[in-house]
């Protein structure tokens, strides 16, 4: 695995104040022995192996989840439980949980047909003394079978 930080700069941009900042933010993801990881400054970048985002990116305190669907359900509610699933996944991999939840956006394919079920898998799963404010919209999406796309922003503080 392969890790970008501030150790790989030039000794000189090294003295500054931000660079050893980032040198400890890295050290803290894990050095270079972890490919899916690449950090720089404050930015932490979880699960890159995809080349055309990050599944998770740690700034100051903030974790955001890129946007999570499944295609292995056929209906709203099981795509919605294996969309929630990997959200916890991700979000424990940040060293976080839904309990720090800020936002969540949703989209639907069809809000008409799936709102109300997957609502119900939604407020079975949230921590309901710590919910998120939450946008749901209907949108096009980017295959076919897919129902449901989630994404999530999160705090890594347990205040």
């Amino acid at each position: 695995m392969i890790s970008v930080c501030a150790s790989s700069l030039r000794a000189g941009v090294l003295r500054s104040t931000l660079a050893k900042e980032a040198a400890a933010g890295c050290a803290r993801a894990g050095g270079s022995s972890d490919v899916s990881r690449r950090c720089f400054a404050s930015i932490e970048r979880i699960g890159v192996d995809d080349p055309r985002m990050s599944r998770i990116v740690k700034h100051n305190g903030i974790v955001y989840i890129s946007g999570q669907t499944d295609a292995t359900a056929a209906d709203i509610e099981g795509q919605t439980k294996n969309v929630l699933a990997k959200v916890d996944d991700l979000l424990e991999q940040a060293g976080t949980s839904k309990r720090n939840l800020l936002t969540s956006s949703i989209w639907l394919k069809d809000i008409g047909r799936d709102f109300k079920q997957m609502n119900a898998v939604w407020n079975n799963w949230v921590d309901s003394n710590n919910k998120p404010v939450r946008a749901t919209v209907e949108a096009a999406m980017a295959r076919p079978q897919l129902l449901i796309e989630v994404q999530v922003t999160a705090t890594t503080a347990d205040d």
